[in-house]
């Protein structure tokens, strides 16, 4: 019993998104006491989604997909300028499909190989800066991109066409951004990197979570019912693979899950519900920009999403908020993670440029948005 209570402290001293989500589900449910309504809050196909996608991820992680993937585009340059520009661009690219997380989890590893073998170790914070940057930023063009996008794209109702021409703009405008800084980085020639190779990994895994990945689009797309969805994964990797169902993050599940009950119990307060909605109606790109910084995007998104209409400025909001603190967007602390576990790593200086760089594009980028939306 000792045990289980000192790791669930842990969990909850560790995991502080979470707990924040737990906390504000059980007093609002203490104050409003909603029974079995509740449940008509959670968004149960959001929460398949994320859990389709991100065991999918994970196998086909598992199963070297990626790594194979970034062993031949990696292996193909030939000097520093295009090794930069190759380990910021395919961070900024892959984001889009593989969220900015596992974006970052599978390359920036190749950067802390990478350039102390090219002998540039000297340059290692700025690349996985930019990298983190660019993987934020990135991800903005696809609702697979990061969880507040499938989570809005799923809420508000739009279509595919709709999302993606609305972020366009701002994806291609911090393509330009996180480009630019790499050519002041210096080029020179250096070897082709050698490139460790990976194990082939098991032929059949990899085509069926391949297959497992198509009908996650399918699902989010609206073609194939979600409830199918999660049968069709659950059935097929605990029959071949189950030791994947380890590597999904039910926290982040159960994070979302305390943030549904939480909004679904102050809109039973007509009270809580006008004051928040007057806070944040004609202000969703300020708030949603200014929530994130403190309680990171993606539950910024879950908690604004309640008391608002207008999903199109929340999703720039909460997208564009991911830059800034390195609590914005939870793949900035992934990237700040596997930095400070690299040799010879200075954390203390890494996290002070990281915060100006963030600072920085966030201000150019909060400017352009205001400029070319009018938000």
């Amino acid at each position: 019993m000792k045990k289980c209570a000192s790791g669930l402290l842990l969990l909850l001293k560790k995991e502080k998104v979470f707990t924040i989500a737990a906390l504000l589900a059980v007093i609002s449910s203490i104050i409003v006491r909603p029974g079995a309504g509740v449940v008509s809050g959670i968004d149960f196909r959001t929460l398949v989604l994320l859990f389709g996608l991100m065991t999918v991820v994970a196998g086909l992680q598992g199963q070297l997909v990626f790594t194979k993937i970034g062993n031949v585009i990696i292996s193909k340059v030939g000097n520093t300028l295009t090794l930069y520009l190759m380990l910021v661009l395919i961070c900024f690219v892959s984001a889009m499909v593989l969220t900015n997380d596992v974006a970052l989890i599978t390359f920036v590893p190749f950067t802390v190989m990478l350039l102390p073998m090219a002998g540039k170790k000297d340059k290692l914070p700025i690349i996985i800066i930019l990298q983190t940057i660019a993987a934020n930023l990135g991800s903005v063009l696809t609702p697979l991109g990061n969880p507040q996008n499938l989570f809005i794209y799923n809420v508000s109702g739009m279509s595919l066409k709709e999302f993606v021409s609305w972020m366009l703009p701002l994806w291609l405008f911090s393509l330009i951004l996180v480009a630019v800084p790499v050519f002041f980085l210096g080029k020179g020639k250096i070897d082709t990197p050698n490139v460790h190779k990976a194990p082939k990994g098991n032929r059949f895994k990899q085509v069926m979570y391949m297959l497992l990945f198509v009908c996650c689009l399918l699902s989010v797309f609206k073609v194939l019912d979600y409830r199918i969805l999660f049968g069709i994964v659950v059935v097929c990797v605990v029959i071949f693979d189950s030791y994947t169902l380890l590597s999904v993050d039910y926290v982040l599940l159960l994070t979302f899950v305390g943030f549904f009950i939480f909004i679904y119990n102050m809109k039973q307060i007509p009270e809580v519900t006008g004051y928040i909605s007057g806070i944040v109606a004609g202000r969703e790109f300020a708030v949603g920009v200014l929530s994130s910084q403190v309680i990171s995007n993606v539950p910024a998104a879950i908690l604004l999403s309640g008391f608002t209409e207008d999903m199109k400025t929340l999703l720039l909001a909460v997208d564009v908020g991911g830059l800034g603190t390195i609590i914005a967007s939870m793949a900035s602390l992934i990237s700040y993670k596997l930095y400070a576990a690299s040799s010879d790593s200075k954390p203390g200086k890494y996290m002070a440029f990281f915060t100006i760089c963030n600072i920085v594009c966030l201000a150019i980028i909060y400017i352009f948005c205001k400029m070319w939306y009018h938000v």
